[in-house]
């Protein structure tokens, strides 16, 4: 089936957009993710284990907010990447799977908890928060009864993709970003939510409560 080339360039204006919008109004800095060629991963990794998902050339060091650099990384470098921000630095997340997530955000809104941004990502969805540290994180986990290893933690170091995602799949806002004082994104502290999210995922996972 011949690919349409209006789809296509309404795709590529898609996630330049989405790259202007979270480098230059949320204040994230973005790069460009690998894309799959004839079925294969672009980072040229045989085994590669999450091929068009992940950075690559250029590095995740490289993750920039300067707007000329994102239009030309997306306009003439990479036009078909997905859009990935980089975590640790101006914003962080916890994903975790979708089902748990969905069934997190009704009770996090039954509590009247503040949220910021979640992404709903190929089976799961992340809650975006404020920059954490990995001691600090580390403490608050070990605070909890058991913490299970479908949780994951995007910190320093880490990356997460960005609407309108790739070739690893569709990435949408379950809850779009809010602006903050001052500019940027408005993002909670991660302690408040981390229990919560870990009892939502513990019942998904063995259908019984941690505490």
């Amino acid at each position: 089936m011949r690919e349409n080339p209006k789809s296509r360039s309404e795709e590529r204006s898609a996630r330049l957009a989405a790259a202007l919008a979270a480098a230059v109004d949320h204040r994230w800095p973005v790069v460009p993710g690998t894309v799959l060629r004839d079925g294969r991963c672009s980072c040229g990794d045989l085994d590669c284990t999450v091929p068009g998902a992940h950075p690559h050339d250029p590095s995740l060091l490289a993750a920039t907010t300067d707007a000329r650099m994102v239009r030309w990384w997306w306009e003439r470098q990479s036009p078909d990447a997905p859009v990935l921000a980089a975590t640790g630095s101006t914003v962080s997340a916890v994903s975790l799977p979708a089902a748990a997530g969905a069934r997190a955000l009704v009770y996090l809104s039954a509590l009247r908890l503040p949220l910021g941004p979640v992404l709903a990502m190929p089976g799961r969805y992340a809650l975006l928060v404020a920059p954490y540290s990995l001691d600090v994180l580390g403490e608050m986990l070990a605070q909890l009864p058991w913490v299970p290893g479908s949780l994951r933690y995007h910190g320093p170091g880490g990356f997460l993709a960005l609407p309108p995602g790739g070739a690893a799949g569709r990435v949408r806002w379950v809850l779009a970003p809010r602006p903050g004082v001052g500019g940027g994104v408005w993002l909670p502290q991660v302690g408040p939510l981390l229990g919560e999210l870990v009892e939502a995922t513990v019942r998904l996972d063995s259908g019984r409560s941690a505490y």
